[in-house]
């Protein structure tokens, strides 16, 4: 306990070898990291978590590294979580991303952390949401996710990230299938990278396409409920408070002149339609990175303007609290004891002593007494 409180102080004081240290023990899954992690409670829930996300190829280590320097250049501490893919002989991460951000390394105001998926699914690493909220108590202002390279169903970051960065390039292939709905309802910001290769308008206009369809179709999207929440809220303000410098009504604009990709009335039943921002960047040099982050601050403030980032927050702690219930049930399930028991029922059911129904219901009532 005395080491927890000694650990839990020093990653809250900001110390990058204490911070690496119960990361360390977060993927090892120490069980004495949970004191720490439970001291550590209390001072999180500070940090603007952004997720990066896209297909491989599509640049985005190179882009999280612009977008590092550009929030440093705005006086904010940076913590990146990348995760990599898992070799194949140690588990370990291969460190790409690691390499591509080394000119950070002596950055004080700069925390990297490479992270293995090690056979986890869904563009994440199993540790990922211990390790967001380690550096979050360590006082870092932004925590930057970048996934592995993910395709249409990979979308767990969506469970953690309070702003999404969809990364797409030009030259994907199958246009339909570059934007098919799945990977492309959890964004909240487009980033169409590479943009200087060709066909990158023809990219921008086919994503806002589908966003506009989206909305015209009343498709739910992750964005959607931000924009009726921001319009509900201009109307509120504009009615009690018409005085241009109100704090909601000055978010929500920032928001719309900052991000917003407004389409012209189209056919008498759609009005103006606000849909997303979606950007053309070259991270290479560096162009529309500046923009992007803009982007992305524009959206911190609308989800705070509106209340729906404490919303947001607790639906994915939800989420993150029954998946954890879910492992632990099958980490009992997988143990000697149940696996007999589970044998055992397979075999009845087999033999056709009772069904698979009345197999089930006896599992599950085990495991309630075991409760």
């Amino acid at each position: 306990m005395e080491q927890a409180v000694l650990l839990a102080g020093r990653v809250r004081e900001g110390d990058p070898r204490a911070t690496a240290r119960l990361i360390s023990m977060v993927e090892r899954e120490d069980p004495s990291r949970l004191e720490a992690l439970k001291l550590l409670h209390a001072w999180g829930g500070r940090a603007h978590i952004i997720g990066i996300t896209g297909p491989p190829g599509s640049g985005k280590s190179t882009l999280t590294d612009k977008l590092v320097a550009e929030l440093r250049a705005r006086n904010r501490r940076v913590a990146v979580a990348a995760i990599d893919p898992s070799s194949p002989f140690t588990g370990g991460a291969i460190l790409g991303d690691r390499i591509r951000m080394n000119r950070h390394a002596t950055d004080e105001g700069v925390f990297i952390r490479s992270l293995a998926t090690r056979g986890h699914l869904g563009g994440l690493s199993r540790a990922c949401s211990e390790t967001v909220r380690v550096l979050d108590a360590a006082g870092y202002d932004d925590i930057i996710i970048e996934t592995v390279g993910v395709g249409q169903s990979e979308v767990d970051v969506v469970r953690l990230a309070d702003t999404v960065v969809l990364v797409s390039v030009p030259g994907l292939g199958d246009d339909i299938q570059a934007i098919k709905a799945g990977v492309m309802e959890i964004g909240d910001v487009f980033c169409v990278n590479k943009a200087d290769k060709d066909g990158t308008e023809r990219v921008v206009r086919e994503i806002r396409a589908m966003l506009e369809t989206a909305v015209m179709n009343g498709a739910s999207t992750r964005f959607s409920e931000l924009f009726s929440a921001l319009s509900t809220l201009s109307g509120a303000a504009h009615e009690s408070a018409p005085d241009e410098g109100d704090e909601e009504k000055a978010a929500k604009e920032h928001f719309q002149q900052g991000a917003a990709h407004h389409v012209a009335k189209q056919g008498r039943d759609h009005g103006e339609l606000q849909l997303p921002p979606v950007l053309a960047t070259i991270a290479e040099t560096g162009q529309g990175i500046a923009e992007l982050v803009d982007a992305i601050k524009a959206h911190e403030a609308g989800l705070a303007a509106t209340g729906l980032l404490a919303l947001r927050r607790r639906q994915n702690l939800s989420w993150e609290l029954g998946k954890a219930a879910a492992d632990s049930i099958l980490s009992i399930l997988e143990g000697e004891e149940r696996r007999v028991e589970l044998d055992e029922q397979a075999a009845a059911v087999l033999a056709k002593k009772r069904d698979f129904y009345e197999a089930l219901a006896i599992i599950r009532a085990s495991l309630a007494s075991r409760s």
